[in-house]
């Protein structure tokens, strides 16, 4: 099977245009990662150039030894993916040490794999550990009211989560662990990747302030779903603040969410939550 005929590929080229489509990804900002199955990898492996020259990858992963992962190109614009995706996208490869990566597919123009692979890679590594290998998606977006929010709401996990739940009755049960909040950082460096990676082993989600948005996820739906629905609670609490002035004039309460929990059958994080 050609690269671009697998279904992976087309599931990881559709977040990226669903983004674009969404005004989250100005200019060559944001990015994306997938951790192939051995079978998808496989489909494709005429396709691959396993000659390719190892690089240096920034972060040590080695519970991502040997595996294969594809990526947004760094500087390549999210506008481009759908249209000329060998230019835009990669398939890397990481070494048996988890220390090197190289590029098997893609970037036929040259380039490297997104400036934030070490984030990606650590964070692939550590929600790999949490979830038993199910989750194999980290995605970063800079979503226009998740930015606005680091600006109003203090940088604090549990002021962030309430919030948010508190805007729509489906976000409690999509994201009952909540969201982890990353004071600014420059990006794509080891500091913004170890402070991301703390969070990661309690969220799937970590607001980067005055910057964007990092979520990780099993599957294309699943993670689409998420970010979509944590920047759509976002959008309404901007609304919220712009018309009220930050006063709410009733909402839902803690015992309302606890109500949701077996319905669901899901368990909300008791820190931010009345006991």
């Amino acid at each position: 099977m050609k690269v671009l005929e697998a279904a992976f590929i087309k599931g990881f080229i559709r977040i990226c245009a669903n983004g674009y489509a969404k005004g989250w990804h100005e200019r060559n900002g944001g990015n994306l990662s997938y951790r192939a199955r051995p079978e998808e990898i496989e489909s494709v492996k005429e396709e691959l150039n396993e000659n390719a020259p190892w690089r240096e990858i920034g972060a040590t992963v080695p519970g991502l030894a040997n595996e294969y992962f594809v990526a947004t190109g760094s500087g390549k614009y999210m506008m481009n993916v759908a249209c000329d995706p060998e230019d835009s996208i990669c398939i890397i490869k990481v070494d048996e040490t988890g220390t090197k990566f190289k590029i098997v597919w893609g970037l036929v123009n040259g380039g490297r794999p997104t400036s934030e692979l070490p984030s990606h890679l650590m964070n692939l590594e550590v929600v790999k550990a949490r979830t038993n290998g199910a989750y194999r998606i980290v995605y970063h977006a800079h979503c226009t009211n998740i930015i606005a929010l680091t600006f109003a709401l203090p940088l604090e996990d549990k002021v962030f989560t309430h919030e948010l739940w508190e805007m729509a009755t489906e976000c409690p049960i999509v994201f009952p662990a909540g969201v982890g909040v990353v004071p600014w950082m420059v990006p794509g460096g080891e500091e913004i990747a170890i402070a991301t990676s703390k969070l990661m082993k309690t969220y799937d989600i970590a607001i980067w302030a005055h910057h964007g948005i990092f979520v990780t996820g099993p599957d294309f739906d699943t993670t689409w779903g998420l970010i979509d629905t944590v920047e759509k609670s976002a959008e309404i609490l901007v609304k919220v603040y712009s018309m009220t002035g930050g006063k709410k004039t009733q909402t839902i309460t803690d015992e309302d969410f606890r109500q949701l929990e077996g319905p669901f059958n899901v368990k909300f994080n008791d820190e931010f939550l009345g006991k």
